[in-house]
């Protein structure tokens, strides 16, 4: 079974792949605090148009390189569409 991923572009500054750092939320067993982890993966980037900060959905693959092994599926939301959505509820108040 593949493993399927949300996770935000932090770079786009190679030809062809992006970086997406995926979060993860999980209690620690002790203490019971929710804890955050995070894990940059590099994801071939074929077509889309994709910049910092946007959110994507990527999907395990066959290794395509050294160290990708992940592509991109769908863009789920930009960047512009979070900040003008925030700057909408600031002025609703």
């Amino acid at each position: 079974m593949k493993k399927i991923l949300i996770g935000k572009v932090v770079s786009n500054k190679m030809l062809k792949t992006v970086v997406v750092m995926v979060e993860r939320k999980f209690r620690y067993p002790l203490y019971k605090k929710v804890i955050t982890r995070h894990k940059k993966y590099q994801v071939h980037n074929e077509d889309l148009q994709l910049n910092v900060g946007d959110i994507v959905r990527i999907s395990e693959t066959k290794p395509i390189s050294k160290n990708k092994h992940f592509i991109v599926i769908e863009k789920i939301n930009d960047k512009s569409q979070i900040t003008n959505n925030k700057s909408s509820s600031n002025v609703k108040k």
